[in-house]
């Protein structure tokens, strides 16, 4: 019994012990601008593009140049696709590594790389500035970070400065641990993105560039650019051996970056370009892979970052040897371009296995859930052209600007952004309007004024918030909502449409009250000053109130004309019931009184045949 307790609880030791399987397996991995599947030299298997909302395809100047077909293929969006374009992917909520493949090469011949802006979710996050850095204008650059997707959908734009095309090669795609980098002290309102991923001591590696495993997809590069020229001296370690601690939840941190090293006699010194603007999050990854460490005290050294001591560090005290320790610092309140980090040596040489520098960009406000919906709903029913660029968030990024002919501002709580104005007069719509625009509740200004846009004009459109509506020089049909009474409209343009029916007193009474109305060239209506009068029974098309009432009044009378005449005869009836037959005791009587005058009759016969044969007649009546 005791043998096999310890059994089952060595079983159990080797099971938690045992790293899991990466448990999250929604991926995505698209050439953008490629039109067949394909599998890379990696064995990653690529998609043809999709999920796109405009723009076309083409292919690097020279395609020799690049290992991988999907760097050789790319999607540009010209102004003819409008300013904002994305990439929409359905997905399930959670968190995700994103990273893109970005290339110019000349593709297009006029030796201009373009500038441009990208957004995850509504959030910028990549600025490309021409001219591009050669090496990148030639070869392109992979580019990554960590977001949360929390609406079923990930949306990443695209936003042209000046005239120029963005361009993408490839979009990758990846579910990781939501608890990752500490987000549950961070929360999911923040966007990591990737200033530098570094593995100290070894050459770059990791998907797109070797066949080393890397659960969240990462990509490491090699530390030597970003060492101070002080330290170019530094000393690289490595082993095959086993890291304890390695490729477990939440990061899945790959055991290849442990497996080497940098040492230096004196200060190991890096020097990390950053945007002044934002706060980063650093991530040391550390160690002990010498032999000749054998207890702790044996290497001791300081962190210092940007000069501030932040911790001192004996990475055999904290794991012991060949086991991971990992340690995170957020710099705040940045004054230079430059991020100094520092390994300063207390006992023994400092030791370094990996850095990561992230940027941690706020996410930005982005368009109330419903209006969002509506707005995606109203480019649908409104035939929206492709060149205004009605793609992605309607309101966000805030530093671009919104789609085309809208105007947004934010909530009274500074949460979200809502639209307030919608101005899309002239420009060639030929749909009509949504029923989901009853959920823009902040709309002030609608102007779908000299376009072609039919249908009906939806009883949503009384939005207490609407102030202006100009729906002029159309083919809209129908009514005039009542609803629309309901809004504190100032100016009311309805004229030169195929309106009719009955207009509400409420709404003609805006232009008595110091606004404007006009609705003028609608034949159909009827029922204030300037207009004909309604008829009495007709009006929208229908029967009017007063002419249901009247057909009900009429309809009530016949019937009561109907029930009158039934009870009149029902009533005659019962008074002259013999007028039509005799009851049975008459008839019984009327019956034995015929039988008796028949055979009275026969007696006469037959004494008026006596009397003439000479017979002496009876008398008919018995003394």
């Amino acid at each position: 019994m005791a043998l096999l307790f310890l059994l089952i609880t060595v079983s159990l030791f080797l099971l938690s012990s045992a790293a899991l399987p990466y448990p999250y397996n929604t991926s995505y991995h698209i050439d953008c601008g490629g039109h067949t599947p394909s599998t890379d030299l990696y064995n990653v298997t690529w998609l043809p593009d999709q999920f796109f909302s405009g723009g076309a395809t083409a292919v690097v100047s020279e395609p020799l140049h690049f290992r991988l077909q999907v760097e050789k293929t790319l999607r540009y969006f010209p102004l003819s696709s409008g300013k904002k374009n994305c990439y929409a992917v359905p997905l399930p909520s959670g968190r995700y590594y994103i990273r893109t493949f970005t290339v110019y090469d000349n593709y297009d011949g006029k030796s201009h790389s373009p500038s441009f802006d990208a957004s995850v979710e509504g959030t910028l996050v990549f600025s490309w500035r021409s001219p591009w850095p050669e090496g990148i204008d030639r070869d392109g650059a992979y580019s990554d970070l960590f977001a949360f997707v929390k609406d079923g959908e990930l949306d990443f734009c695209f936003y042209s400065i000046a005239t120029d095309p963005p361009v993408i090669g490839a979009l990758e795609i990846i579910q990781i641990d939501p608890l990752s980098y500490d987000s549950a002290r961070t929360g999911d309102s923040y966007i990591l993105v990737n200033y530098g991923r570094l593995s100290a001591g070894s050459d770059q590696w990791g998907p797109g560039f070797t066949s080393d495993p890397d659960p969240f997809g990462r990509s490491w590069q090699s530390d030597t650019e970003f060492l101070n020229q002080n330290s170019k001296s530094a000393k690289t370690i490595t082993t095959e051996e086993k890291i304890f601690g390695t490729d477990e939840a939440p990061n899945y941190f790959p055991m290849k970056l442990y497996q080497s090293a940098v040492t230096i006699s004196g200060d190991l010194e890096y020097e990390l370009s950053v945007d002044a603007k934002l706060d980063y999050l650093l991530w040391f990854h550390f160690a002990e892979i010498d032999l000749t460490v054998k207890k702790a005290g044996q290497r001791v050294f300081d962190l210092v970052v940007n000069d501030v001591n932040v911790s001192r560090v004996d990475i055999y005290k904290e794991a012991g040897g060949f086991a991971t320790y990992s340690f995170t610092y957020t710099v705040k309140n940045l004054s230079s371009t430059v991020l100094s980090v520092r390994l300063v040596a207390v006992v023994g040489m400092p030791l370094l296995s990996g850095l990561e520098n992230y940027a941690i960009v706020p996410a930005d406000m982005s368009t109330v859930p419903e209006q969002a919906v509506a707005m995606r709903a109203l480019k649908e029913s409104l035939r929206v052209p492709d060149r205004m660029g009605w793609n992605g968030d309607p309101c966000a990024p805030t530093n671009w600007d919104t789609w085309e002919g809208v105007t947004c501002h934010p909530n009274q709580n500074d949460t979200a952004l809502v639209v307030t104005q919608i101005d899309l007069g002239s420009q060639g719509l030929k749909g009509y309007i949504s029923d989901q625009i009853s959920l823009l509740s902040n709309l002030v200004n609608l102007n779908l004024s000299s376009n072609s846009l039919t249908g009906i004009l939806p009883a949503g459109l009384g939005q207490k918030s609407l102030k202006r509506l100009d729906l002029s020089n159309n083919q809209f049909s129908g009514s005039i909502p009542e609803s629309l009474t309901s809004s504190n409209l100032q100016l009311v343009l309805l004229n030169n449409n195929l309106l009719e029916g009955r207009v509400p007193e409420d709404l003609y009474s805006v232009g008595v009250h110091g606004g404007a109305i006009d609705l003028s060239g609608n034949k159909g209506l009827c029922g204030v000053p300037s207009l004909p009068d309604c008829p009495l029974f007709w009006e929208n098309g229908h029967l009017s109130k007063g002419g249901k009432i009247a057909i009900s009044l009429s309809c009530l009378f016949f019937i009561g004309v109907v029930v009158l005449v039934v009870c009149i005869i029902c009533i005659r009836r019962h008074r002259n019931d013999y007028d039509f037959g005799l009851p049975q005791d008459l008839m019984s009587l009327g019956a034995k009184r015929n039988r008796f005058q028949r055979q009275k009759s026969l007696m006469l016969l037959e004494m008026e045949s006596q009397h003439a044969k000479g017979l002496p007649s009876i008398p008919l009546t018995s003394q």
